[in-house]
């Protein structure tokens, strides 16, 4: 089992670095992964990143960010990350489904804090021992939680106190959370009203509008240094519009798919059919290939 699946990684890197050597591009334009190298701006996305940026400038406490499964989320996350002062101190949780004392290690954990026992009195005191310390050097101090509506809601309760930090004048920690439209829908039911009531900068992501998806997509291609060996057909790019909904994951797939059609075809000029057919093998409809 191992070396088949060494052997397969190794065939789908060799054939796209292969599609990579034939269109001349330096690296794969559309990796699902959330590289802030290649974050497109579109009027919802920098809006996004403004918001966070003021609520953790404005030391606001709470922050809550949502958007569809794959809106990009985690890109403008790790881009805000990137761009904070140095001296910034960050704990980022990416896995939201720990248990509440858990949940509170982990966090210590990021911030390099070990209590002297394993208990949530010392996690708290150990803390705000540790937020205090950096505001007398004047550092912020973030935490931000990934993928936040699979917060219990005790997790959620738990997080609620940390806010309680503060001195009378400003939050000694800023509390991003990030989650799918199910932590809205979370966040609004009356067991977390107290937790709600301190949110204090919120923000919903929006899907790419068609115009927009084309610009990413130019973006992107862009940034991998395609120059203009590339040529998405305007039909082509309707129906990646169409089919992704504006959801950047969404295009990010079919446009690799479809580079590694044009690829196999010999061709750099990728046409309504070419995303036809990517759409259909994405949904599990395996046709021959076109040979030119």
């Amino acid at each position: 089992m191992f070396v088949v699946s060494v052997f397969f990684i190794y065939t789908i890197t060799k054939r796209t670095q292969m599609y990579l050597d034939f269109f001349k591009l330096k690296e794969n334009p559309f990796n699902i992964t959330s590289d802030p190298d290649f974050l497109y701006l579109s009027e919802t996305h920098r809006e996004a990143l403004n918001h966070l940026m003021y609520g953790i400038n404005e030391r606001k406490g709470f922050i809550e960010i949502t958007g569809e499964i794959g809106s990009g989320k985690t890109t403008i996350c790790r881009a805000m990350l990137n761009s904070l002062p140095q001296g910034t101190k960050t704990s980022v949780i990416f896995n939201s489904s720990l248990p509440e004392i858990q949940l509170l290690e982990a966090i210590l954990l990021d911030f390099g804090l070990t209590p002297e026992r394993r208990s949530k009195v010392m996690f708290f005191k150990a803390l705000n021992s540790f937020l205090l310390e950096q505001l007398a050097l004047n550092n912020n101090v973030i935490l931000v939680i990934d993928e936040a509506q699979n917060l219990k809601n005790t997790a959620l309760e738990t997080i609620r106190m940390l806010s309680n930090l503060e001195t009378e004048k400003e939050k000694l920690m800023q509390i991003i959370l990030i989650g799918q439209p199910e932590l809205r829908d979370k966040l609004n039911s009356p067991d977390l009203r107290q937790l709600k009531q301190r949110i204090s900068v919120s923000f919903h992501l929006n899907a790419l509008s068609p115009d927009e998806v084309k610009e990413y997509i130019a973006h992107r291609l862009r940034i991998a240094g395609s120059g203009y060996n590339i040529f998405f057909e305007d039909a082509a790019l309707d129906l990646v519009a169409g089919y992704s909904e504006g959801i950047p994951r969404v295009i990010n797939t079919i446009c690799d798919k479809a580079l590694l059609m044009g690829y196999a075809c010999n061709t750099n000029r990728l046409t309504s059919e070419t995303i036809l057919r990517t759409i259909n093998e994405m949904n599990g409809q395996f046709l021959p290939v076109p040979q030119e």
